[in-house]
């Protein structure tokens, strides 16, 4: 999931805050961009990991084109974040998929370092297609 991110000069200090709109209360604060940037992997993770406790759905990311178009004086950026180990335990079931559409899949996963296997490979798509809220 790619999470838009918020950064702004801080009002108190000459730092920066970064917070995560789709993440309410997810925000971290420090003297430069590159310290917030560096904390912000663990700071989704410990959000992440107490709304799964909590049996909470994990928000979906907000379009940064629109979030821009509302605040078009503050920094933006994207983090890639996965948020597959905190969707719940896994289940195996049974898909049926046509033997040209399963080859493709195949030869992606085979090719990139982002999919692991095939089933995350599918995880990642319908993640994809839920987000897309058109």
């Amino acid at each position: 999931m790619k999470y838009p991110v918020k950064i702004n000069r801080s009002k108190v200090s000459n730092g920066y805050e970064l917070s995560i709109p789709d993440l309410p209360g997810c925000q971290v604060k420090g003297d430069s961009i590159e310290s917030v940037m560096t904390n912000i992997h663990q700071i989704i993770a410990d959000h992440l990991q107490i709304l799964a406790e909590y049996g909470e759905v994990i928000p979906h990311a907000t379009s940064i084109d629109h979030l821009v178009a509302e605040q078009p004086n503050a920094i933006w950026a994207l983090v890639d974040f996965d948020i597959t180990p905190y969707l719940g335990k896994s289940h195996k079931i049974n898909v049926t998929l046509p033997e040209l559409l399963i080859k493709q899949i195949d030869d992606r996963v085979s090719k990139s370092e982002q999919y692991k296997t095939r089933s995350g490979f599918i995880a990642s798509a319908c993640i994809a297609q839920l987000t897309n809220k058109g």
